[in-house]
């Protein structure tokens, strides 16, 4: 069945397809009365009739399209709540998200030149080659910029970590490890933890930490004996479901939690809330990162000042796990 067209509607409404062009696309100064625009409308709806975004691309050089670059790793509880706000957000403007999972420089060039979206966001820095190019095609870019704004991209990660150290220290634990992810994609996020856990235990004069990269599929039962034979007793995990993984092994190892060996974890997803035992976590704030984001969005397409970034920090969920 062939789509109804604004030709369509102009013909059963008895109007021009002027007229109809100017009620559904709001033209501004368009001498319409009132009635005529509820009766194209009305029209309009009865037909079925939906306007072509690539129509509506043509005419304005710019979609209502807003594309959030997620760098290639897997989304978790904090980055789907980001989302969702910034979805509500935007859909109140009448602009859409469409989330690209980024691969490589080529893929996202060839997105935005396809779909020219008002805005790119990045939850990760961005190349400044990139930056550069969008910038020149006359779109707003949200986001960090490599190199010089990827060390505070990291040291986010990195705090993460010192907070765990931090919690695990303060109920006097001595020798603490630090349980990694085992997906490649998430590298960058493993290394800025780990940092952040040597740089933790150095400040509080305790041994270097080991590490051990831990499966999220099975329970990390080697890991954890070869923790208990060298004296470890606590883990930082790199997230919650390294930490499930690390509590499942410490169960088949005979271990108890945390009279044995204490873990914490990050992102207080829902799992950990119900795991044996409940498993301590650190929680980021979602809804204060979400709203900046969004109003950064909004600041950048309006020509405005950015605003300034929440001092909104991550806090310690404590469970009993530790």
């Amino acid at each position: 069945m062939a789509s109804v067209t604004s030709t369509d509607v102009a013909r059963a409404a008895g109007v021009s397809r002027t007229t109809v062009s100017y009620v559904l696309n709001d033209t501004p100064g368009a001498s319409v009365s009132e009635a005529t625009r509820e009766h194209v409308r009305a029209t309009a709806a009865r037909l079925g009739y939906a306007p072509s975004a690539a129509a509506r691309t043509l005419r304005r050089g710019r979609s209502d399209l807003v594309v959030c670059v997620l760098p290639d790793w897997p989304t978790g509880p904090v980055v789907d709540s980001l989302l969702d706000h910034l979805t509500d957000v935007l859909a109140g403007r009448g602009l859409f998200v469409l989330v690209h999972h980024h691969r490589d420089s080529r893929a996202l060039t060839e997105l935005w030149r396809a779909v020219t979206p008002r805005a790119v966001v990045g939850l990760a820095p961005f190349p400044a080659a990139d930056v550069r190019a969008m910038h020149q095609a006359g779109i707003a870019v949200v986001g960090a910029v490599e190199p010089a704004d990827a060390g505070a991209f990291d040291r986010s990660q990195h705090d993460l970590a010192v907070l765990q150290v931090d919690h695990l220290a303060g109920r006097g634990h001595r020798s603490v490890a630090f349980a990694t992810t085992s997906d490649e994609r998430l590298r960058r996020f493993g290394e800025a933890r780990y940092a952040g856990v040597r740089d933790a235990c150095a400040a509080r004069e305790l041994p270097e930490p080991g590490q051990a990269v831990v499966r999220t599929d099975e329970p990390a039962t080697t890991a954890v004996r070869v923790w208990h034979d060298r004296g470890v007793t606590a883990v930082a995990a790199y997230n919650d479901e390294v930490g499930l993984a690390v509590l499942a092994g410490a169960r088949e190892a005979g271990l108890s939690v945390p009279g044995d060996l204490a873990v914490i974890g990050v992102d207080d997803a829902p799992a950990a809330r119900v795991a044996a035992p409940p498993l301590t976590t650190v929680a980021q704030p979602v809804t204060p990162q979400s709203e900046h984001l969004a109003a950064s969005v909004l600041a950048e397409l309006d020509g405005h000042r950015p605003p300034e970034r929440p001092d909104d920090p991550a806090y310690v969920v404590v469970r009993a796990s530790t």
